[in-house]
C-alpha cells in the first residue's frame, strides 16, 4: 500500500505482467472479483486519548467496505475523494483493519441493470467515481483497477487542519468576446495575452501508485524541453499527485484541469450529486494552492457527443429520458460545477465543457476551443486546418508506433510483424493501422510497399509520419495568430506500451514527433512548413557520418541532402540531443550524446537511417 490488486498479484507472482504481449486478455477475471485487504494497527495511549482520532484513506478504488474490529464504519464510492473514519469507542491498543474492494465492473452493470429501460451513454463506466480510462480507451488496455491507491494512515489532533488557501500571486483571465469572426478565446496572464503551446495529458500509467516523482520529472521536463506552456489533464482520467503540479509550478507549465468526467452522459440522482460535491470540493482545496492551474473545466467532449454522436438513436431514446438525461447535464456542468468552483476556488475561470463544439460544426472554427479530428479520424489531408483552424485547438493528433525498443520490451521476436496478434493487441484504434496506412499512401510511400516493411523500418517510417504532420500542424495554427491563440496537441504521454498520438512512448523516451514539435513550438523562429510532401522528394543515396568532437558532442555530416536522418543504439541508456533532423550537404550538425548504460559510446554503436533507406527498399519492390 499504495498499491493495486494487479500489483499485488504481479508482486506475489500470481499473474504474468498485464503490459506484455497479449496478457491483458488472459486478465479479464479479475476485475469480475472481489478482493480483500486485511491488516492490524496499533496505538499509543495518547492517541487513544487524544479528542480527535480518524483513519484516513487519501484514495480508495473505488467500492469499498471498511471493517475496524470487525465493525463497518465506512463504504466507499468514490476514488477521487478523501474518505475519515472516526476511531473513538472502537479502537484499542491492537486493532483489526479489513478493506473489501467490490467489483466496480459488477457494481456498475448492476446499476446500469436496476435503471433500465433508462440507459447513460455510452458505457455503464459513467457511474463509478472512478478513473473512466480504466475501463479501456483508444490507446490504452481494459484493465480495471481495485486497492488502496494511495496513502492511508491514523490521525490523531486537537483541532481540524485547514485546507490550503487558493493561490493568489497571478491573475488569470480567460477572454472570450465577440469579434468580427465569432467569438475569442484565450488566456490573459496578469493582464497579459498568452498563446498556449502544449499539449493533453492522460495518466501516465494503468497502475498509478507505480509513479515515482522521477517518473513525473521526466514528463513534465519533456514538456518543458519541447518548449510547452500549457498541459490540459484530459477528463478521463485523474486529478493529478502533488507531484505533478509542483513540478508543473517549477517548471512554468500552465494546467487546463478537467474534471473527472468524459465521453458518456451522468446519472441523474441525488446521490450521484452530492458524491460529485464533495470530490470537486476536496480536490480544488486540495489543488487550490498550484499556481500552475490556471483553468478549471467540466467534462471532455461530453456535450459534443449529446449533440453529435447519435447517442438517442443508438440506444433508442425516447424524448422523456433524452430529456432526463440533458437535465441532469446541465445541473452539474452549467448549473452546479460553476458555483462550486467560485465558491472553493474563486480566482481562476471556468468553463463547462471542452470542446464547445464538435468538428463537424462550423461554429468549432469561430468561436470557443476546438478538437479538430478532421484529420485521423475524417481522413482529411492535414493541410485542411489551412481553412479549419479554430480559435483555440484543445486537441488533434497522428498515431505512430512507439519506440522499436519498446516494441522488443513487450513482444517476443516471432511476433514483431505486420500485424501479428501481439501488435493488434498494442494498437487499441478500431482502424489505428488502416488510418496510418492511408496517410503513409498520401504522404510518404506507396501502401503495397508499406506492407513489405520489417517492422523496425515500419516503426521508423510511422514516426516520421507524425513527426511531418505534428510539425506542420503546428506551423498552420501559429501562422493563425492571433485568431487562434492556442494550439495542444493530442498526446504528450502513454499510459502502456502502444500504438498511439502520442509524442513520447511509455519508455518516457521521446519518439520522432517529439523533436518536431520542439522545433515547431520555439519562441524565437517561426516554424517552416515542408513545401514538398516526402513521397515527392528525390532523394539520393547519402555518405553520412558521426565522430566524436567533445566530451559529450558528437559532430553529424552528410556529403549529399539527408532527410529524416534517425540515430539508434541498441544501448537503450543513450539519449540522443537532436534527432530525425534534416541534414544538408556538407552542414555539421552538433549534437551531444548522454548515456546511463556501462558501455562507452564509440561511433561503431551508433546506427544511422534515412528516408532514402525506405525510399530505395521501394524502388526494389
Amino acid at each position: 500500500v499504495p498499491g493495486t490488486v494487479h500489483t499485488d498479484l504481479l508482486a506475489n507472482k500470481k499473474i504474468e505482467d498485464p503490459y506484455y504481449r497479449l496478457n491483458e486478455h488472459s486478465l479479464q477475471w479479475i476485475d469480475k472479483v472481489d478482493w480483500e485487504y486485511k491488516t492490524t494497527f496499533s496505538l499509543t495511549a495518547s492517541q487513544l486519548k487524544s479528542p480527535k482520532l480518524e483513519l484516513v484513506f487519501d484514495g480508495l478504488d473505488t467500492y469499498a467496505d471498511v471493517f475496524v474490529n470487525g465493525k463497518l464504519l465506512l463504504q466507499a464510492n468514490n476514488m477521487f475523494r478523501q474518505w475519515r473514519i472516526n476511531l473513538k469507542g472502537v479502537t484499542a491498543a491492537n486493532n483489526d483493519l479489513v478493506v473489501r474492494f467490490h467489483s466496480a465492473k459488477n457494481r456498475v452493470d448492476s446499476i446500469a441493470k436496476a435503471n433500465l429501460p433508462l440507459v447513460v451513454p455510452d458505457n455503464n463506466r459513467a457511474y463509478a467515481r472512478k478513473a473512466q480510462y480504466h475501463f479501456g480507451w483508444d490507446w490504452g488496455p481494459i484493465l480495471i483497477t481495485c486497492g488502496i491507491w494511495q496513502q492511508a494512515y491514523v490521525v490523531s489532533y486537537d483541532k481540524i487542519p485547514q485546507p490550503s488557501p487558493s493561490y493568489t500571486g497571478q491573475k488569470v483571465e480567460l477572454v472570450q468576446d465577440a469579434d468580427s469572426i465569432g467569438r475569442s478565446f484565450y488566456f490573459k496572464i496578469d493582464g497579459k495575452p498568452v498563446y498556449m503551446k502544449g499539449a493533453n495529458y492522460i495518466p501516465s500509467h494503468m497502475f498509478l501508485p507505480n509513479l515515482k516523482r522521477s517518473d513525473y520529472e521526466k514528463i513534465i521536463r519533456s514538456a518543458k524541453e519541447a518548449n510547452m506552456n500549457m498541459l490540459r489533464v484530459w477528463g478521463g482520467g485523474i486529478y493529478e499527485s502533488e507531484d505533478f503540479y509542483d513540478l508543473c509550478d517549477k517548471y512554468g507549465i500552465m494546467i487546463w484541469q478537467d474534471f473527472m468526467f468524459a465521453g458518456a452522459m451522468i446519472p441523474d440522482d441525488e446521490a450521484f450529486i452530492n458524491n460529485v460535491r464533495e470530490e470537486v470540493k476536496y480536490q480544488i482545496e486540495r489543488l487550490r494552492k498550484h499556481k500552475c492551474i490556471v483553468l478549471w473545466c467540466g467534462n471532455n467532449e461530453i456535450d459534443e457527443a449529446w449533440h453529435n454522436w447519435g447517442w438517442q438513436k443508438q440506444f433508442k431514446m425516447g424524448d422523456a429520458d433524452s430529456a432526463r438525461l440533458w437535465h441532469a447535464y446541465k445541473r452539474l456542468f452549467q448549473d452546479s460545477l460553476p458555483v462550486w468552483v467560485n465558491r472553493w476556488d474563486g480566482n481562476r475561470p471556468y468553463v463547462s465543457t471542452s470542446p464547445k463544439n464538435g468538428w463537424g460544426r462550423q461554429q468549432s472554427f469561430t468561436e470557443g476551443d476546438s478538437h479538430y479530428w478532421g484529420v485521423w479520424w475524417g481522413l482529411q489531408d492535414i493541410e485542411v486546418f489551412e481553412s479549419k483552424t479554430g480559435r483555440f485547438v484543445s486537441e488533434y493528433g497522428m498515431q505512430a508506433m512507439p519506440n522499436y525498443s519498446t516494441i522488443e520490451e513487450a513482444t517476443l521476436p516471432e511476433e514483431r510483424f505486420l500485424f501479428s496478434e501481439a501488435l493488434m493487441t498494442h494498437q487499441k484504434h478500431s482502424t489505428g493501422y488502416q488510418n496510418i496506412q492511408s496517410y503513409l499512401q498520401r504522404y510518404f510511400i506507396d501502401s503495397s510497399v508499406v506492407k513489405k516493411l520489417s517492422l523496425e523500418d515500419y516503426t521508423y517510417l510511422t514516426q516520421c509520419l507524425q513527426y511531418y504532420s505534428f510539425k506542420n500542424i503546428i506551423a498552420i495554427h501559429r501562422s493563425k495568430y492571433p485568431v487562434n491563440m492556442g494550439t495542444l496537441l493530442w498526446q504528450l504521454n502513454d499510459c502502456w506500451p502502444v500504438c498511439s498520438w502520442s509524442i513520447t512512448d511509455y519508455s518516457r523516451q521521446p519518439k520522432a514527433a517529439w523533436y518536431g514539435v520542439r522545433e515547431a513550438y520555439r519562441d524565437d523562429v517561426m516554424v517552416k512548413r515542408d513545401s514538398v510532401r516526402p513521397k515527392d522528394l528525390q532523394l539520393v543515396k547519402p555518405n553520412i557520418s558521426i565522430r566524436k568532437s567533445g566530451n559529450n558532442s558528437w559532430t553529424v555530416e552528410s556529403n549529399v541532402y539527408a532527410k529524416y536522418v534517425f540515430l539508434s543504439s541498441k544501448d537503450t541508456g543513450i539519449n540522443f540531443s537532436d534527432n530525425y533532423f534534416d541534414l544538408q550537404k556538407g552542414e555539421k550538425r552538433i549534437i551531444t550524446i548522454n548515456t546511463s548504460g556501462k558501455q562507452p559510446v564509440t561511433a561503431e554503436s551508433i546506427r544511422i537511417k534515412s528516408f532514402y533507406d525506405i525510399q530505395a527498399q521501394a524502388a526494389l519492390k
